[in-house]
């Protein structure tokens, strides 16, 4: 009898154990294993499971008592050309960029969330994406098109009800654009499928994060895989 209860303890030792490990409960949570969290207080994290994935999660979190802690999640889509590595990623491959960075505003066709503290720029028919990589507005919000940025090389944001019905600009390629490597990369609201290079969420999802995001808490959102070169660990 008493040989059973030694080898009980012992199995219930080895469990615990083992629940303590990389998918145990004493794991530490996301933010706290990413190599960066951009020094404020607010994160989002869009992560994939590698980078051929078109889906993934993303997750938003705040700092509460010196911890993070998870203020919601939703599913994410991502480009249909997968991710890549935001600092060698080439414009016109339907990659997301993978990285960490900064939220510069938010715009949308809706209008802002009620809550929404965020700057949050209303969408015309005037207003324009600039992609065109000829033109000085590179990777700019233009209103209206000025005659450097071709119209076939930026987007018509009203064009885009749906996705832009609710967005955040995430600042991939925005302080000093690199020519070539991509504009244009948001977090909005889901389209059909996969996205041209952005992240997407639901719009109810997308709302959230809105009303959430608080500009004085300097939030950011950290892109990445589960694993590998793009780990979203790394940023």
């Amino acid at each position: 009898m008493r040989r059973s209860l030694v080898t009980a303890a012992v199995l219930l030792a080895l469990a615990g154990s083992l629940g303590a490990g990389p998918g145990g409960a004493d794991r530490p949570v996301l933010p706290d294993r990413l190599a960066d969290t951009g020094g404020g207080s607010q994160l989002i994290t869009a992560e994939a499971p590698d980078t051929g994935s078109t889906t993934g999660t993303v997750t938003w979190w705040e700092r509460r008592g010196g911890s993070w802690k998870e203020a919601g999640s939703a599913p994410a889509r991502f480009g249909g050309g997968g991710l890549a590595e935001g600092a060698n990623r080439k414009q016109g491959t339907s990659t997301t960029p993978t990285g960490l960075y900064d939220l510069p505003y938010a715009f949308g066709i809706e209008d802002a969330p009620a809550g929404t503290t965020y700057p949050y720029r209303e969408v015309t028919e005037d207003s324009w994406w600039c992609q065109d990589n000829d033109s000085r507005a590179y990777n700019r919000w233009v209103e209206p098109r000025p005659a450097h940025c071709r119209a076939a090389e930026a987007e018509h944001l009203v064009s885009y009800g749906t996705q832009y019905a609710r967005a955040l600009v995430i600042g991939f390629n925005y302080d000093r654009p690199v020519r070539g490597r991509g504009a244009g990369i948001f977090l909005h609201v889901n389209g059909r499928g996969a996205t041209a290079g952005c992240v997407s969420v639901p719009a109810d999802a997308m709302a959230e994060i809105l009303a959430w995001a608080d500009p004085a808490r300097e939030p950011h959102i950290a892109v990445g895989t589960s694993s590998g070169p793009t780990a979203i660990t790394r940023y």
